[in-house]
């Protein structure tokens, strides 16, 4: 079963397209992506759930195992190797299981 597109209007009064319940507006995603840190480099999805959990240095990243990390809802498998890249060149990593 196919969730139908229906347009919406955000706050600031873009309009855009949505499938589901998600009430997130690409248009404003894009002006809030921040320009560098690690974040910079993650899908929205992905930092708005590391966000949301208070998660917004590599430091803190990196006091969580990648199991906790992929329970939290918006980040995925994709996001991974990213965060271990981005961890790496930090001299860190994630907690061990």
């Amino acid at each position: 079963m196919t969730a139908e597109n229906t347009v919406r209007v955000c706050e600031k009064g873009h309009r855009f397209n949505k499938s589901s319940e998600c009430p997130s507006c690409p248009t404003c995603e894009k002006e809030n992506k921040p320009q560098s840190g690690f974040l910079s480099k993650l899908s929205s999805p992905a930092r708005n759930a590391l966000l949301h959990e208070g998660i917004d240095t590599l430091n803190e990243l990196s006091t969580f195992t990648e199991k906790e990390i992929l329970k939290i809802h918006g980040i995925g498998k994709a996001s991974l190797p990213i965060m271990r890249t981005l961890l790496e060149e930090e001299g860190l990593s994630f907690k061990n299981n």
